[in-house]
């Protein structure tokens, strides 16, 4: 007999798949599928090289996210009868069908797709196992950053750890909460590093706590911090070991207080650390392998010497930044990257890791079956604490997330030429106020765009910065990005989750943020009124193709924005039509 468990995580990468095929691939006929005298709310998809036709049950439907699924039938093509199959046969079914024939290139491709589909449900059910029958409840920064089960909701392969075993993952995977000290090297040659504050000698001092002393770097020489997986890595590396072997690379060992990963892996924090490491894995996280690019090294130091410098650091109250303002690595000839870089994180959290300051992901995803989602534990919370209805709780509390996670950042584009990927993750709430928003943190050094138009007014502030690959692009693509990170990954994940869980209808929700952006549009006279224009206009919306990058065998991290992202109907351009529940269907129809 197959247990709760794997159950719940072969319907969780169903979900996922199907709802970035739906997205990206095809979106399917709306049909009833009838069984005795009920009717099921269904999608039908026609998979002409299975010679198959499928229909999936939506449980519910949403107008801008994710949809929930129930059961799932087949037919094939020649025959009148429908069956009943389980979701990681109808996922393997879509992987196959997804394109009408294919060469051996791309057949190798989808075998490696469904691999890796089939380790993010591995590894969602090794994590729903090590969680048990533990409710959730509202919880604090690092509580938060460990509780994503399922992983991005709209992703193939959310819970990929490709490269990464089931024994590393008990020390390595947030989801286990598992503890680990860094392991240290020194060197003397080879050092690049760079800060727009404390120098870095200071700031890995810093790192190894007490153990300051006991792990001592020699006369000119350097220490390095690294994750335990990477030094692994590094300590197999041809050149490294030349360089060992010569002198010019010592390996030191582990030291210093304990770390866990947060919600990226590779981002680590320490209770009693002023810093969260930020290191390359050689692991493939859902699509790409995850290096510290050398240009993103800098362009964390430069953004943080222009936020600085250009005021935008204080630039509204409800805006705030964990910077990436320093970094260190080993410069070797010859090479881009050598494995060594790691980037310092600034850390407001220490000695704070129950503050309730939540990522947008955590609040927002998928509960265990038989639980609540932490959006609605908190909305009921407001809902009590303010002595109002729960309708009334989330359009308070969608008021005041807009006031932090809208307003400001358009706002920021608008003035400053700055637009933040601030997507789900990268994305912190401050709910410390009885649960309401009043604050938003934005971090990730990958993801600031910065207007063209603003390029000589930097260069007199940073000079340095308007060298850095990709931090400087049109404002044209600008708005598609901004579009997709902070109004489809982020805005629209709240709202979804709303409606999922009853709160508040989709509609009234996108109509609060349909007004919003109108009064941001009069308002504001720059690209910012522009963006929210926009918004308001175009009958579709920038996603991403998660599914499609998969498919093509695209590192995303490596490639041009025309191929990572897509479109879909945007819901904001009709929702002034469509405001109650008895036409969201026709909507999504």
């Amino acid at each position: 007999m197959i247990d709760k468990n794997q159950i719940v995580a072969e319907q969780a990468i169903f979900r996922s798949f199907a709802n970035s095929y739906l997205r990206e691939l095809n979106p399917g006929i709306p049909v009833f599928h009838r069984i005795g005298e009920r009717n099921f709310d269904c999608v039908e998809i026609s998979l002409p090289s299975r010679h198959a036709v499928l229909r999936i049950e939506i449980k519910s439907r949403s107008l801008c996210g994710m949809h929930l699924f129930g059961q799932i039938w087949i037919r094939q093509d020649a025959g009148p009868n429908w069956r009943e199959i389980e979701p990681i046969l109808a996922l393997h079914l879509l992987v196959l069908g997804a394109r009408d024939g294919g060469s051996a290139t791309h057949r190798q491709i989808d075998v490696e797709l469904i691999e890796r589909i089939f380790l993010s449900c591995q590894a969602t059910k090794r994590y729903l196992d090590a969680a048990g029958e533990t409710p959730s409840s509202p919880v604090g920064f690092i509580a938060a950053e460990q509780s994503l089960y399922f992983g991005h909701p709209l992703h193939p392969t959310p819970k990929s750890l490709q490269g990464m075993t089931d024994w590393q993952q008990a020390a390595y995977a947030p989801e286990l909460h598992g503890r680990f000290q860094l392991t240290y090297f020194a060197a003397a040659d080879f050092v690049r590093a760079d800060s727009a504050g404390l120098p870095v000698a200071s700031i890995v001092e810093s790192l190894l706590g007490n153990d300051a002393g006991k792990v001592a770097a020699g006369n000119g020489e350097m220490l390095l911090p690294m994750h335990p997986l990477q030094a692994e890595a590094l300590m197999l590396d041809p050149a490294v070991r030349e360089l060992m072997a010569l002198g010019h690379i010592r390996h030191l060992g582990p030291a210093g207080p304990t770390f866990t990963a947060t919600s990226s892996v590779r981002t680590v924090y320490s209770d009693a650390a002023a810093w969260m490491p930020k290191f390359s894995l050689p692991v493939r996280i859902t699509n790409s392998k995850r290096v510290n690019r050398r240009h993103e090294l800098e362009a964390g130091v430069a953004v943080a010497r222009l936020f600085q410098r250009a005021g935008i650091n204080t630039f509204d109250p409800h805006l705030g930044f964990l910077h990436d303002s320093a970094y260190l690595t080993l410069d070797f000839p010859g090479q881009a990257e050598s494995g060594f870089e790691v980037i310092f994180r600034e850390n407001p959290f220490r000695g704070r890791a129950n503050d309730p300051v939540i990522t947008v992901s955590a609040l927002t995803a998928e509960p265990r079956p038989g639980d609540s989602s932490l959006f609605e534990s908190v909305i009921l919370r407001v809902a009590h604490d303010h002595d109002v209805s729960v309708r009334q709780a989330c359009r308070r509390w969608f008021e005041c997330y807009l006031d932090c996670a809208l307003d400001p950042l358009v706002k920021l584009y608008d003035r400053f030429g700055v637009a933040l990927e601030a997507h789900q993750q990268n994305s912190l709430l401050d709910l410390s106020q009885r649960g309401l928003p009043s604050r938003y943190l934005y971090r990730d050094s990958q993801g600031f765009y910065l207007s063209n138009s603003f390029k000589a007014r930097w260069y007199s502030l940073v000079p340095e910065i308007v060298q850095i690959r990709g931090l400087f692009f049109d404002d044209r693509e600008i708005r598609e990005r901004f579009s997709y990170y902070l109004i489809v990954n982020q805005i629209f994940s709240v709202v979804a989750r709303a409606g999922h869980d009853g709160l508040a209808s989709e509609a009234e929700l996108l109509g609060i943020l349909r007004a919003r952006l109108k009064k941001l549009a009069a308002e504001l006279t720059g690209a910012g009124g522009e963006f929210a224009a926009g918004l308001l206009n175009k009958p579709t919306i920038t996603a991403k193709a998660n599914l499609a990058i998969r498919l093509q065998n695209v590192d995303e991290l490596a490639a041009d924005g025309t191929t990572i992202y897509t479109h879909f109907p945007n819901p904001l351009s009709r929702v002034g039509l469509f405001m109650t529940a008895e036409t969201a269907h026709a909507i999504a129809s």
